[in-house]
């Protein structure tokens, strides 16, 4: 069976692992369970991604599913992108061979762009969200790598990419097409890569929750990020209820889970 484990609230909070988290990993993976990891943080490089995991003592294997690598898979190489976003979503680009501008440099404001790329980038600023937005009422496809409101770190709840991609949407007036979890694009990349039967662990219903649904897997609910027992029961219905990563998988596994 595989997992598909969202980082953000589950594995970490910012730079502070969650205890148990990796155990968990190491132990599903001596059962025989595939493990990816899957985010919609798109600021970070997959090798980035990789080397904090290995900092917490987990093993990154070859599946890191990060929304910008969702996100270039639609953009063909070739095409013009400006990119609003973190070095993720640029490196993935240009792996396409898209020819990338970044919002905040001075040739963002010349000529016209194929597509525009919103991801979460803490430099987000008023001349960025303006560059965007003209080139977007200029003919430029709108793609977001996802649209969440709000992200867990360790010091509370922060503005997400979603957040970013509001602005963009209100000064330009066109709806994006959205990449990450838990819209068809990502979950076409994982189901194809992963197999049509799985967990999907994660904190937050309303992505994690829906991808479950979108997948057809199982949606394992952690309360170590947004989402508190207060807010239970969620919609979607949560199949598999923990406070953290160590206690979900530790239940499957030894079958004391419903």
């Amino acid at each position: 069976m595989a997992w598909a484990l969202d980082l953000d609230g589950v594995v970490w909070l910012g730079a502070r692992p969650i205890p148990g988290a990796a155990d968990a990993v190491a132990r599903l993976r001596a059962a025989g369970e595939r493990v990816a990891f899957v985010t919609n943080n798109s600021f970070g490089r997959r090798s980035d991604v990789a080397a904090k995991l290995a900092d917490h003592g987990i093993e990154p294997g070859d599946d890191i599913v990060t929304s910008a690598v969702v996100a270039a898979g639609l953009v063909a190489g070739g095409e013009r992108a400006l990119v609003c976003g973190g070095p993720g979503i640029v490196e993935e680009l240009g792996r396409r061979g898209v020819d990338v501008v970044d919002a905040s440099d001075p040739a963002a404001t010349h000529g016209r762009f194929d597509v525009v790329v919103v991801g979460y980038h803490p430099t987000f600023d008023y001349h960025r969200m303006d560059t965007a937005s003209a080139a977007v009422r200029a003919g430029a496809r709108l793609l977001a790598t996802n649209d969440d409101a709000t992200y867990p770190m360790d010091a509370g709840i922060k503005p997400g990419g979603g957040a970013i991609l509001a602005s963009i949407v209100t000064a330009s007036g066109v709806r994006p097409e959205v990449a990450g979890k838990p819209h068809a694009p990502a979950a076409d990349w994982v189901r194809e890569r992963l197999g049509p039967d799985g967990v999907m662990v994660g904190d937050r219903p309303d992505t994690d929750g829906r991808f479950a649904v979108a997948l057809g897997y199982r949606f394992g609910l952690v309360l170590s990020g947004v989402t508190t027992e207060a807010d239970l029961p969620t919609d979607p219905p949560a199949d598999l209820v923990a406070p953290d990563l160590a206690t979900l998988v530790a239940d499957v596994l030894d079958g004391t889970a419903g």
